[in-house]
């Protein structure tokens, strides 16, 4: 956790936004010394579209269009009927 003074929040604001975004470390901004603030980055729940949190979680494994099992077992394929 980072501690700055107003006044230099003030001068680099937008340098320490950036910086809070892509390291997800709280700043606290001081006022004479004393904590009035807490810059924090927004919860993943906070996302536009919550599909984007899964980024990344999902692992192919083998052909995702080949039928799960052999033609043989399709009814259909072996020739049998109803």
């Amino acid at each position: 956790m980072r501690e700055i003074r107003a006044s230099e929040f003030k001068a680099k604001c937008l340098a320490i936004l950036d910086e809070v975004e892509r390291t997800g470390e709280m700043v606290v901004i001081l006022k004479r010394g004393r904590p009035v603030a807490r810059l924090v980055p927004p919860t993943r729940g906070q996302e536009k579209y919550p599909q984007r949190s899964l980024g990344g979680t999902v692992e192919i494994l083998g052909d995702v269009l080949e039928p799960v099992l052999p033609a043989i077992v399709w009814e259909v394929e072996a020739g049998e009927e109803r």
